[in-house]
């Protein structure tokens, strides 16, 4: 059996990045399957999560395995001093895969170099979110019908967004054109700039954000001012409110066009935006629990081929 963990989305290729999509979709037909039955995934969120732990431990169940786990490490040997190695360890002999969310950057990368089991990356600081960055890919998927030559336009906080980091280092094998929407203190790091030289992607950067700006979007992709990597309030008082979208920004928008937003939302989309149909925000979320399926899968060796007998095997039209 395969046995590798999802740390950081650089590593997949465009073929396998299509595989996981290919499986997800099989997942989107019908999600209830025993196809883990007697597995069992561990769930170690050492930073706060909703929609990620929820979605993992919802793709997890629907899959047939069983879940353990904590969401809040004040009541684990953390608390007492134990170490991330002895923790990873310990939970390694109970689990067949973990899950993991953590506040320093690295952590996952080296949970994974520790682990006996594979290590899926739920977001390790200001650093990555591959499963995020898996869903977002499906979603944009779903709704352009490719993931080529697309203008993929970025919002926010483009400095500590580590979903934006991810997304935009998957997009590598799609020959995207970005746009980088974000106030100096938040613009995107020169170390993904150069990134995107690098690998021959056409960036462009913005300060204003308005409907004349983003009219050209395929995905127009917001994100939170996340307060909780700002050390100097005043500084995050100062750029929270920078970037609102409303549904009146959104007359020039293309018809094709989608909103997406991997949540929490404070006050960056109003709530008019809701019930335009470019928004697609909550239909992403609920792409998560088919993106995550898959990779459930993947890390513990299932593969397409497995997910398509397990469909024919209980009658299910998979």
């Amino acid at each position: 059996m395969m046995n590798h963990s999802l740390v950081t989305i650089a590593n997949l290729s465009r073929d396998k990045i299509m595989y996981l999509i290919t499986m997800a979709q099989e997942f989107e037909k019908n999600p209830n399957r025993k196809i883990l039955d007697g597995r069992i995934i561990a769930t170690l969120f050492f930073e706060p999560s909703t929609r990620t732990r929820l979605s993992f431990e919802t793709a997890a169940n629907r899959l047939g395995a069983r879940v353990i786990g904590f969401t809040d490490p004040k009541v684990t040997s953390s608390s007492k001093g134990e170490t991330l190695k002895d923790t990873i360890l310990m939970v390694g002999n109970y689990a067949d895969a973990i899950v993991m969310r953590h506040y320093l950057e690295g952590a996952a990368l080296y949970a994974s170099e520790v682990s006996p089991v594979p290590v899926i990356n739920a977001g390790d600081g200001a650093n990555q979110h591959p499963s995020q960055t898996m869903l977002d890919l499906y979603s944009i998927y779903q709704t352009q019908g490719t993931l080529d030559n697309l203008n993929i336009y970025m919002v926010g906080d483009l400095k500590y967004g580590r979903t934006v980091h991810s997304l935009l280092m998957a997009m590598r094998h799609f020959n995207p054109t970005f746009h980088f929407i974000a106030p100096p203190e938040l613009a995107m790091p020169e170390e993904y700039k150069i990134y995107c030289r690098e690998y021959g992607i056409q960036y462009v950067e913005h300060e204003e954000f308005n409907e004349d700006v983003i009219s050209g979007a395929d995905i127009l992709y917001m994100t939170r001012v996340q307060r909780e990597r700002f050390t100097d309030l005043m500084a995050y008082e100062r750029v929270k409110d920078v970037y609102i979208l409303k549904a009146s920004m959104l007359g020039k928008a293309r018809e094709n066009m989608k909103i997406l937003h991997p949540l929490p939302r404070v006050n960056e989309i109003a709530y008019d935006v809701d019930a335009d149909p470019h928004a697609y925000y909550f239909e992403q979320a609920r792409n998560g629990l088919y993106a995550r399926q898959a990779i459930i899968c993947d890390v513990l060796g299932l593969t397409l081929e497995d997910v398509l007998e397990d469909g024919k095997k209980h009658g299910r039209q998979a």
